[in-house]
């Protein structure tokens, strides 16, 4: 049996399904989606935007197509697309590199620790 490791986001089956187990809070996320993507001091394309760059951060391939999609629908070129996702790799990036100074402060102390205990 071929069975994808994503099953296709529109399929009918898991769209009944997920409304069957929790209608209230389908609805609502369904409200604050609307709420979020809606213009108000951003642009539809920039929100777009933003969620492209965010659906790769997360990695999470229905986002990535859905607002790649949502993206070209509200005017983005390829090349803003392409450069949200570069906005996101340094993002990505730069969250470790800045984080490492959390590692860098535990090997100090670390060390410190084990000074103590030869002393």
């Amino acid at each position: 049996m071929d069975h994808a490791m994503f099953p296709k986001f529109g399929d009918a089956d898991i769209a009944r399904k997920r409304r069957e187990l929790a209608p209230r809070q389908l609805e609502a996320f369904r409200a604050f989606s609307a709420a979020a993507f809606a213009a108000g001091e951003l642009d539809a394309k920039t929100k777009q935007l933003i969620a492209v760059a965010v659906a790769h951060v997360t990695q999470c391939p229905y986002c990535i197509r859905g607002h790649t999609e949502g993206a070209l629908k509200a005017g983005a070129t390829e090349g803003q697309i392409m450069e949200a996702i570069w906005v996101a790799a340094e993002m990505r990036a730069g969250g470790a590199y800045a984080h490492s100074a959390l590692a860098i402060d535990q090997m100090a102390a670390h060390g410190e620790a084990a000074q103590g205990r030869t002393a």
